[in-house]
């Protein structure tokens, strides 16, 4: 802990050349900018998990306060994330607000020990596939789910039965009936989507400072006033009028429903996909900036820290957001104290605020998740992805469908297992290719991995070569050789030479190197 706090001291001391004071203004108006990108986020992530917009602003304070001054990553802003939107939202459908309680404080529990055991490094071991695909089938439930708050209806727990209603939520955007505040709704929900797209699309020819607006702040904003104006009577936030009335401890007993296997089971989901989340947006923060890197081990035990305090409290899980840490970072933050204070501007809002935060329209905050959810099916990914190749691909799609047929977890578990045989298949798969060169001889390539598995069919078809015939062995697009593939290919070569045969054309000093353990990849 104590080289911890050194560290910490040298990233404040050494995070700008100026003053102290200077570094300080510096996080003190990043703070400010977070600030106003998180106070719609946390909202509106609440009412996508099916709970009091209240819920999410409390997740906010503690990402802030508590995981920010603990965090191993110094300029990552922590809070309720679209992530884990989906998974709440089943829980509390299907065992209440007291079960989500109980969930989240294992989830924390469960980061802690992580943290501890040293296991942060690990979930950096996922597949980028699993992960895009995770994003996507979020997103898209995401946007199912709240399509329909945004014109004031209600969501069905079923992202399915979301995805095939969209057309009647249309419907009733688009035609007025008496009593029916569906087509207002909508207005403001298209009004708040046409500033989000437009205000970034044209953000980067305007002016620095009129640039680092928010534009979730500016769109739920102007959807605020002009609800405000016409006196529209669409649905509201409601936020509690003391932060007393907030806090909702669980009782001892509550936690008697981790006997449950599917109780439990969500509690390691929660925890997986939180540190999963959190992790892999500590390690793109980490490209954003030049100071002190991520203490991975560290920030998985501040995010179970601020889950397991959540948990008591009554709030939502948290993660670290790429949003907001994003936001952060392009604001000029230089410490973790940045994100510490943003989460007292959230406790300000909240506590002398009330009333303002209850003229927000519900629909605003859900065009800004549609909008979001929209996002996290990256185009640039499934690009990426198909340059892979077909395989790759592949376990995309069948894991975005698996998330989105069934649910978060269940689809996870299907991409991952997809992962894993896709990589046994690699590590078994060799191609042997035999060509004729133009000067006579014939060029053998292979492709794959070499190893035991496939030793009595490699050693086949160097046995079939014509002793007579010179022979090029080409190893560029082999991954890896195991020692038996090693020594077959040795042995060989020694039999032809006591044959009299044709030469052999091969790097001894390739192969061995492709004989170490490096990871499997598939060839460019």
């Amino acid at each position: 802990m104590n080289a911890s706090l050194q560290g910490r001291s040298r990233m404040d001391s050494s995070a700008d050349s100026g003053s102290r004071a200077e570094v300080f203004a510096r996080d003190l108006l990043a703070s400010v900018v977070v600030f106003l990108v998180a106070l719609p986020l946390c909202m509106g992530i609440a009412i996508a998990s099916g709970v009091p917009p209240a819920m999410g602003l409390i997740s906010g304070i503690v990402g802030g306060l508590v995981v920010g001054v603990l965090a191993g990553s110094p300029l990552q802003v922590s809070g309720p994330a679209a992530g884990l939107a989906v998974i709440v939202f089943e829980i509390v459908q299907e065992h209440g607000l007291p079960t989500l309680a109980v969930v989240i404080t294992a989830a924390g529990v469960l980061q802690i020990a992580a943290g501890a055991l040293r296991i942060g490094q690990w979930f950096r071991a996922v597949a980028p596939t699993v992960i895009y695909a995770m994003l996507a089938g979020i997103g898209i439930l995401i946007f199912a789910s709240q399509f329909h708050v945004m014109v004031d209806d209600v969501p069905s727990s079923s992202g399915l039965t979301n995805l095939a209603t969209i057309p009647s939520a249309v419907m009733k955007g688009l035609t007025p009936l008496e009593g029916s505040p569906h087509h207002l709704a909508a207005g403001l929900g298209v009004l708040t989507l046409v500033i989000l797209v437009t205000w970034n699309l044209i953000r980067e020819r305007l002016p620095k400072a009129l640039a680092t607006l928010p534009a979730p702040l500016l769109a739920v904003g102007s959807a605020t006033v002009a609800a405000a104006v016409l006196g529209l009577p669409v649905a509201y936030v409601k936020v509690p009028a003391s932060l007393s009335s907030l806090i909702t401890l669980p009782s001892p007993s509550d936690f008697l429903a981790l006997a449950n296997p599917g109780i439990l089971g969500s509690a390691f989901a929660v925890a997986a996909v939180a540190s999963a989340e959190s992790l892999l947006s500590a390690a793109a923060v980490d490209k954003l900036h030049s100071g002190e890197r991520t203490n991975f081990d560290r920030e998985l035990a501040a995010q179970g820290v601020g889950n397991t305090l959540l948990g008591i409290l009554g709030g939502l899980p948290v993660t670290g957001v790429i949003v907001r840490s994003s936001a952060n970072v392009e604001a000029g933050a230089r410490t973790r104290w940045s994100a510490v204070l943003h989460g007292g501007w959230l406790l300000l809002a909240l506590a002398v605020f009330p009333g303002l935060l209850q003229t927000i329209p519900i629909a605003s905050l859900a065009a800004v998740l549609v909008y979001i959810g929209c996002k996290l099916v990256k185009i640039e990914a499934i690009r990426e992805l198909w340059a892979r190749g077909r395989a790759e691909l592949g376990i995309y799609v069948v894991t975005v469908g698996a998330i989105v047929f069934t649910n978060l977890l269940e689809g996870l578990l299907v991409g991952l297992a997809l992962s894993v045989l896709r990589l046994a298949w690699m590590s078994s798969h060799l191609d042997i290719e035999v060509d004729e060169r133009s000067d006579g001889a014939l060029g053998v390539t292979l492709r794959g991995a070499a190893t035991f598995v496939v030793l009595p069919r490699l050693a086949r078809a160097l046995e079939a070569l014509p002793v007579d015939r010179e022979v090029h062995l080409y190893l560029e697009h082999l991954s890896y050789v195991d020692h038996a593939c090693f020594d077959l290919i040795r042995d060989w070569e020694r039999q032809r030479e006591a044959q009299g045969g044709g030469g052999l054309v091969l790097e001894w000093e390739e192969l061995e190197r492709r004989t170490q353990p490096i990871p499997v990849t598939p060839a460019a």
